[in-house]
């Protein structure tokens, strides 16, 4: 009699459990795999891997210690061994949902790692509640490889928080395109045109390079990157480069960049430099079937008409020349306003024999002086 009293009073001083209920207890064991709990009941409690984290094959004997103190939810009060199954990672998320949904309806900020690269966009874990961000909703621009947010912190807001469909939606895009909004009004409060200004190739086309200013970007056009001619502007520039140009115009939100600084302008002097009648030497830049454009130096090109080339004639320039030859040639015509300039082969060709025929005209009278006083 006495010890069933004693049995009724030991299991008396144990307290009551339920499944669903949250209780708190101490780590007194811990596996790779598996944590025991003393819960204060007359079983202890056991988490599996899988009911404390989310993680894969994690060691938890890394993430646990004894005597660490754990609040859980209960599982099963019996799990058919005299155990009672527990639950830290159910827990966790479902403080989580509460967190999401508050930051859903108060439209909050939330920053997180990213946990999962999927195919079609991000899985970020808050409090062990998944987040899905979509491919479209990472950037305000087309991300084509979506890898290097891997591990990485993003912010998001929630824009779709349906828990029971486990529909949870973020998005980075909007909080990227305000972020942007800011600082562009920011930028364009303290930029005018003539001005220097710094930035970042973001992106590199045939027709030009877009550069980040900060908040903004610039457009390079290829004809204003250099006062020479720039045949592909991907020889020249690449993403992340840094760039000085100067601010040629802004149009609104679009601002025209150039790196033709006035100072630099090979035509300021080309009125004494090829003034007409100057015999010059330049490079054969490239060829029409019309003529060949001589490079007299870097932003100065001239035309060589196909008919001045040589004295007899020719169907087209590459019948006599080639690319990157150097060439002895006549200005024959400037016009300085609209940036042209004739050259002349034939022009020489006909001087030389001016002077030849001169030559010869002195020494025949230099001949007939001596025969004379002979």
């Amino acid at each position: 009699m006495s010890e069933l009293s004693f049995e009724q009073m030991l299991e008396e001083s144990f307290k009551t459990i339920h499944t669903g209920e949250v209780v708190d207890g101490t780590v007194i064991g811990v596996k790779e795999d598996e944590i025991i709990l003393n819960i204060g009941y007359k079983a202890d409690g056991i988490i599996t891997r899988s009911e404390y984290t989310s993680t894969p094959n994690a060691d938890l004997t890394t993430m646990v210690s004894v005597g660490d103190p754990m609040q859980v939810k209960v599982l099963k009060v019996n799990d058919g061994e005299g155990q009672v199954l527990l639950t830290y990672r159910r827990l966790v998320a479902d403080n989580g949902n509460k967190k999401l949904e508050e930051a859903f309806n108060n439209k909050e900020v939330i920053t997180a790692k990213v946990s999962q690269v999927l195919g079609g966009g991000l899985s970020v874990v808050v409090d062990e509640s998944r987040v899905f961000i979509p491919a479209s909703l990472v950037s305000d621009s087309y991300e084509k490889d979506l890898t290097k947010f891997a591990d990485k912190e993003v912010s998001f807001v929630i824009t779709e928080y349906n828990p029971k469909r486990r529909r949870i939606i973020g998005d980075c895009k909007q909080l990227i395109v305000a972020s942007k909004v800011e600082l562009q009004k920011e930028l364009l409060a303290k930029i005018s045109e003539g001005m220097t200004i710094e930035g970042t190739v973001k992106n590199v086309t045939d027709f030009g390079v877009f550069i980040d200013l900060g908040g903004v970007d610039g457009l390079l056009h290829i004809s204003e990157m250099s006062w020479g001619r720039t045949e592909n502007p991907k020889k020249v520039f690449k993403v992340g480069d840094p760039v000085k140009a100067f601010i040629k115009e802004i149009n609104g939100t679009k601002i025209a960049l150039s790196l033709k600084y006035p100072d630099l302008n090979p035509w300021s002097n080309v009125s004494e430099k090829y003034a007409v009648g100057n015999i010059v030497t330049g490079k054969v830049a490239r060829m029409t079937d019309f003529g060949a454009f001589i490079e007299l130096e870097p932003g100065v090109d001239a035309l060589l008409h196909v008919s001045q080339i040589a004295k007899e004639h020719i169907d087209k320039p590459s019948d006599i020349l080639k690319v990157g030859q150097e060439v002895e040639i006549k200005v024959v015509d400037l016009n300085v306003e609209d940036k042209k300039i004739s050259l002349s082969i034939k022009a020489l060709l006909t001087d030389d024999e001016v002077n030849e025929a001169v030559a010869v005209e002195d020494a025949q009278e230099v001949s007939e002086e001596v025969n004379e006083e002979v």
